[in-house]
């Protein structure tokens, strides 16, 4: 028979848990089965009084069962206490055995081992001196401390049987709430990846192709007196540009349902019309490329990120100025990006997200585990630099 958990001492009246039905109903049937107990008891005494005791003593007995079946409604704010004076009164009651028995069940199920461990001692101490007090005539004394201890053993047993399956259940249930947490943490985390990853290849394509426009409308702005083939020419990059931006808009937006590694993906083979690309705006592009042979596809990913990154910063911070790209490198030694651009005609004004495409190339750089370099060259330039691992 199950129980439930007395509140901690110590916790105020008002914040002690009710009890529901079921706990009124295992206290009911514990509390008639120590009622049913002491008066089985006291019935046999009646049929056969124990020779050469004093009739104060049946009724001091009876006084003390009926009390101490009373008492079980106290075992849930008191359990040890309780358990001491009931095994304390069962060594010269017999009818209180009942409420004892219920009180070392209840220590068992809410208390340490340890604690039954001690009341069980006890109460085998108590069942000695019962049975030295008030021996049987007809029944040798040997059997009724023997038939004491087990009754005894069997309701400490039972208690610590239900101790432990709750402590299991208990630890199982724990285990299953870290684990949902521990899902949904990684749930949450592979979600922010996702987003970093969309948000890196919106600033990667988006901010190329927008930064193309701007060369151009700017372009169109302050020569509105160009020739009609130009004017022409910049309105149709304009319009493809746009075109293309649209539709790496859309790609990038339709993986938001796919996972992340079918993101659009660019490799070193794409660097020569990323380069024409940008020369067709106007800039002053040169690539040179000295690899043995194909790099890792993750590298060259990455190495494609960085130079359009660093097309793009040129286009806003050093309009005007010559570009070389050299990529570099051989199995072992990794992969070597080197961007760098000339001094630029006019230095242009930071924008509000100035420095935010670099921070996210960096970290980009450093998922592959390569180191990403830049800064103000000697001549006045600027230079953008990248390692990459490259097994060998």
């Amino acid at each position: 028979m199950n129980d439930t958990t007395p509140p901690a001492p110590g916790v105020p009246a008002a914040t002690r848990v009710r009890r529901s039905g079921r706990d009124w109903a295992v206290d009911f049937c514990l509390f008639l089965f120590a009622v049913l107990f002491g008066l089985v008891t006291g019935l046999m005494r009646l049929e056969e009084p124990s020779m050469g005791e004093p009739p104060w003593l049946f009724k001091i007995d009876q006084l003390t069962g009926v009390l101490g079946c009373a008492a079980v409604w106290l075992r849930r704010r008191h359990p040890v206490r309780l358990a001491v004076v009931l095994i304390v009164l069962s060594a010269f009651s017999e009818t209180v055995a009942g409420a004892m028995l219920v009180a070392v069940f209840t220590v068992a199920v809410h208390r340490a081992p340890r604690v039954t461990w001690r009341l069980l001692a006890l109460a085998f101490a108590a069942a000695v001196i019962y049975v030295v007090l008030r021996p049987e005539a007809d029944i040798p004394a040997a059997l009724v401390l023997l038939f004491g201890l087990a009754v005894q053993s069997a309701a400490a047993g039972w208690g610590l049987f239900v101790h432990h399956r709750r402590r299991l259940v208990l630890s199982l249930r724990e285990r299953a709430e870290h684990a949902e947490s521990e899902a949904r943490l990684r749930a949450e985390q592979a979600q922010q990846e996702v987003r970093q990853a969309i948000a890196r290849e919106i600033h990667d394509v988006l901010g190329h192709r927008l930064s193309l426009l701007s060369v151009h409308a700017g372009a169109l702005e302050y020569r509105p007196d160009a020739p009609a083939e130009d004017i022409t020419l910049a309105a149709k990059v304009i319009r493809e540009s746009a075109h293309r931006a649209l539709q790496d808009l859309r790609e990038v937006i339709g993986v938001l349902r796919a996972p992340v590694g079918e993101l659009p993906q660019f490799g070193l083979a794409d660097l020569e019309p990323l380069a024409e690309e940008s020369g067709h705006a106007g800039m002053r592009v040169k690539l040179r490329r000295e690899l043995p042979g194909p790099a890792p596809e993750r590298a060259g990913r990455t190495a494609y990120r960085v130079v359009q990154e660093a097309l793009t910063n040129a286009r806003k911070h050093a309009p005007g100025a010559d570009v070389e790209i050299g990529v570099t490198g051989e199995p072992g030694r990794g992969l070597t990006v080197d961007v760098r651009n000339s001094a630029p005609a006019k230095a242009a004004p930071p924008g509000p997200s100035a420095g935010q495409g670099l921070a996210g190339l960096a970290e980009r750089v450093a998922l592959v585990d390569g180191r990403l370099e830049h800064g103000p060259t000697p001549e006045g330039g600027w230079r953008l630099t990248a390692w990459l691992p490259w097994p060998p």
